[in-house]
């Protein structure tokens, strides 16, 4: 919040040690290279204007020939000095800065992939992508601006004041009598800063989140007509982040702007004071010379310290803000000591499971199986639970109470990588990256030989298309799949699950968005898929599921009915409602419901003619294709 509080100086010293154990101390012998060389860089300012009290007395005043030639060279080795400094240390800190972000990167990306649904329901997507790049390359900036103050500059600093002080104490504290003036001042500067720097990192956050909704919501905005609004809330952001960035720069600018005041103070009282000094001959020009050179040169350092300090405020917010994620514990982890899960075919159930989002309570004490090798059907309108059992599943939540176990193990006592080596999922919405087909399909695999991919790629008759590909398997699908059609990215998530070779199906209504083409061909690779495998489905259309060995009818949470299609329709409950209205939905007039429900029997026998198929003879695909085109 931009209203925060400033941090104390022991949370700032936290930072540090955050820092330090984390991603400095492992390149400790290049930190110290680059000291050197900022101190060797440092020191030369101090050699030169030590340098100015021979260079005047000797050469200029006196005419001294013989000290010009040792003077000169001095001064060559001088800058030639700085210059072979200067560019090792900026190579060694680049070095260090680039993999130490990079590291970071890394460790935030992973802890975050390792949060549970939850975290990522409340964090969107627009807030993590602002974190790991926007705040982590702020947080880059602070390893040259602070390493660089702590080693060349103070160096410098040090080395010049002892050069003044050399020359004259007294007036080495005339020309900082203006420094007390500084410190209130610039305690006020930096707790606006960081407050101004917080604001900025979350206004970037929102403004990454709300572009990461216009760029993955583009159609809804175009067909909507939504790209004036959409600019507009976009711009007010925008707006807002610039005055924020505009106060903390601000703020950052101000404080080497006091330290220039206090250099003109100084000087000023330096020139009345050692003036007269000179004047009467107590000093000599060159002693001046080499006073007033340390002291302006060790008020350009001092300025870039006083600067470091504006950095610093600025990359201590988006610190905060990345090991605030880090520091964020997952809730769903592996147990200390897990079991080892079934082996064989499992089964799947619920048992008595509450669970819920916030204060909306989605599951009300439920009770559901699914048996080893068959098929169970869920139904029920949207918000019934569907979904979530899907979750609970694959432990992407967990209950507040009950049990949820696959071959009688509880998913709470399994490994999560084992857990979810058991499940193989195919849903409507087929999530693709943005790489070639053939890494969609191998998802980093490199056990699989080409044999193996061929008779996948054949079995989900990705096959079918590949010669229509520029590249074949190498062509890349483009952002989210978009260079395929909905039917061939529905195959190349089946070829997924074919290649897992996983004794769990879930099938969230893999069919309902494609055409009746595509469905035939997509449901020709599910029956394959489907073979020999415990499958649960989410069914939205109930003509899909009318052949399951158990259709599960949900409502707000609970069970309501179970059973084959035909005993559900004969009793009536809300599975024969839904049944109505969506075949009345579809055309099917009331004789036409009538003749159906007559005409099948508590056999399973159908209206249709003789040639159906029992309950559990073939496979939830084969039966959902044979509903909806017929025998």
């Amino acid at each position: 919040m931009s209203g925060a509080p400033s941090p104390r100086s022991d949370e700032g010293l936290s930072l540090i040690r955050w820092l330090w154990r984390g991603y400095l101390h492992k390149h400790i012998w290049l930190l110290l290279a680059a000291l050197f060389f900022m101190a060797l860089e440092g020191s030369m300012l101090g050699a030169l204007s030590w340098i100015m009290k021979p260079m005047f007395d000797e050469v200029f005043i006196q005419g001294n020939t013989g000290a010009l030639g040792w003077v000169g060279g001095a001064i060559l080795g001088i800058f030639f000095g700085r210059a072979l400094a200067s560019i090792m240390q900026k190579v060694i800190l680049a070095r260090i800065s680039q993999r130490s972000s990079a590291d970071m990167r890394i460790d935030l990306l992973s802890r975050l992939m390792r949060q549970d649904g939850v975290f990522h329901q409340t964090h969107p997507p627009g807030f993590l992508i602002q974190r790991v790049q926007g705040d982590v390359s702020s947080i880059n900036d602070v390893w040259n601006a602070v390493l660089t103050g702590a080693g060349r500059d103070a160096v410098a600093l040090v080395i010049l004041m002892s050069v003044a002080v050399s020359v004259d104490w007294r007036w080495t504290l005339v020309a900082l009598i203006g420094a007390p003036l500084l410190v209130l001042p610039s305690v006020v500067v930096q707790r606006f800063v960081r407050r101004r720097s917080r604001e900025a990192r979350d206004l970037g956050a929102k403004l990454a989140t709300r572009l990461d909704e216009v760029f993955h919501g583009i159609v809804p905005v175009k067909l909507n007509r939504l790209e004036r609004y959409q600019a507009d809330r976009y711009g007010a952001l925008t707006q807002d982040l610039v005055r924020a960035e505009i106060r903390a720069i601000t703020g950052t600018a101000a404080i080497p702007a006091l330290i220039d005041a206090m250099a003109g103070i100084g000087f000023l009282g330096v020139l009345i004071f050692g003036g007269q000094e000179i004047i009467s001959g107590e000093k000599t020009v060159g002693e001046f010379m080499a006073f007033f050179t340390a002291i302006g040169f060790a008020f350009e350092p001092l300025r870039r310290l006083g600067a470091v300090s504006g950095v610093w405020q600025i990359a201590a917010a988006a610190m905060e803000r990345v090991r605030e994620l880090m520091d964020a514990k997952p809730t769903i982890l592996s147990p200390a000591n897990p079991v080892a899960g079934p082996r064989g075919m499992p089964g799947v159930a619920l048992r008595d499971v509450d669970l819920s989002y916030g204060d909306t309570q989605v599951l009300h004490g439920l009770t559901l199986e699914a048996k080893a090798g068959e098929t169970t059907a869920l139904v029920g309108a949207s918000g019934a639970g569907k979904s979530t059992v899907f979750n609970l599943l694959a432990r992407l939540v967990d209950p507040q109470a009950g049990r949820v176990e696959i071959g009688g193990v509880s998913v709470r006592e399994m490994a999560l990588e084992d857990l979810r080596g058991l499940i193989s999922v195919v849903s409507q919405d087929a999530a693709l990256f943005d790489e070639t087909l053939r890494e969609n399909i191998l998802l980093g695999r490199t056990d699989v030989s080409e044999e193996k991919l061929d008779e996948v790629l054949k079995a989900a008759h990705v096959a079918d298309f590949l010669d229509k590909l520029p590249a074949g398997l190498d062509t890349p699908v483009g952002p989210r799949g978009s260079a395929l059609s909905g039917g061939q990215r529905q195959r190349v998530a089946i070829a997924r699950a074919l290649l897992r070779d996983t004794p769990i199906l879930l099938l969230d209504e893999a069919t309902s968005a494609l055409d009746a083409e595509s469905e035939k061909v997509v449901q020709n690779a599910l029956d394959r898929l489907s073979h020999g495998r415990t499958v649960v489905v989410i069914a939205h259309r109930l003509s899909t599921v009318r052949e399951a060995d158990k259709i599960v009818v949900m409502d707000r949470g609970r069970v309501v009915d179970e059973g084959p299609h035909e005993d559900l329709l004969a009793r009536g409950g809300l599975y024969a409602r839904l049944h109505d209205l969506q075949f009345k939905t579809d055309g099917m007039t009331a004789d036409k419901l009538a003749l159906e429900r007559a005409g099948r029997t508590r056999s399973g026998s159908a209206a249709e003619g003789s040639g159906s198929v029992p309950l559990g003879a073939a496979s939830l695909p084969r039966r959902i294709w044979q509903s909806l085109f017929g025998r």
